[in-house]
């Protein structure tokens, strides 16, 4: 007998909002601006640089590869750390002047979730303080109590495609993989949530739209309306024309008997 779903567990970064391109991106330009360098990370060299995860881990990877020779005053870790630090809180303002919505339908699918009793956790690489930027922007101020565990930054050593943040949301929660769905909207991510076992519905996005998502449950275009039904791009969500607590019952529920 498969389990029964109980929880569901938000990746953030492409999966709540589209957080990428207009978000995290503008701020590490705006964050190399304001410390003085002369660097800029256009559209198609910031989603090579979403191959890694993580954003100290990212400015780690442009300097090793677009910029071996720069000159980096004090500490090289220092320095990341700096910058990173200012991208956050310039990300953290972009956040609070509403320029990074949610993606369709997922307010709806979470208060759904809430009336419906299913639990709710975020397993993401992004930083805490980006998280809660977010979810209180987006959801109100209460929106944070809304998950039960918020997996975020460095809480796990191995970032994704590790599945290390999937496994402490769930030890965290005292779940079964098979008790739970995972929602992400990447290659690395799908990677992290199945070596730990989940199902996972996916949303793809401009930037990982063509990864590698053998494996997913489903792959769909968002998680729709009423009035903007999904498209779906692998899988089967089962008739549905959107994403809600039913169709997600249904669909963990093929999962547990395949």
């Amino acid at each position: 007998m498969s389990d029964v779903l109980q929880a569901l567990l938000f990746d953030v970064d492409g999966t709540l909002a589209d957080t990428e391109r207009d978000g995290h991106r503008l701020a590490f330009n705006k964050a190399f601006a304001a410390a003085g360098l002369d660097w800029d990370w256009p559209v198609d060299l910031y989603g090579e640089l979403l191959k890694v995860a993580g954003g100290r881990e990212r400015i780690r990877r442009y300097l090793d590869e677009h910029r071996p020779d720069a000159a980096v005053s004090g500490d090289t870790d220092a320095f990341i750390a700096g910058l990173h630090l200012s991208k956050t809180r310039f990300y953290g303002e972009m956040v609070a002047a509403g320029e990074v919505p949610l993606r369709p339908g997922v307010k709806r699918l979470l208060l759904e979730a809430r009336a419906a009793g299913l639990r709710l956790a975020i397993a993401t690489t992004t930083s805490l303080e980006n998280v809660t930027a977010l979810l209180r922007q987006c959801l109100g101020h209460g929106a944070r109590d809304w998950f039960e565990v918020i997996g975020a930054g460095d809480v796990v050593p191995a970032k994704k495609p590790a599945p290390d943040i999937y496994r402490f949301t769930l030890e965290t929660m005292g779940l079964r993989p098979g008790q739970c769905l995972a929602l992400e909207d990447s290659g690395n991510g799908l990677r992290a949530a199945r070596a730990a076992g989940l199902p996972t519905l996916v949303t793809v996005n401009d930037y990982t739209a063509h990864d590698d998502f053998h494996g997913a449950a489903v792959v769909l275009d968002h998680l729709g309306e009423p009035e903007l039904p999904v498209r779906v791009l692998a899988g089967d969500l089962g008739g549905a024309s959107y994403v809600d607590v039913a169709a997600l019952r249904a669909l963990h529920a093929r999962q547990g008997h395949e």
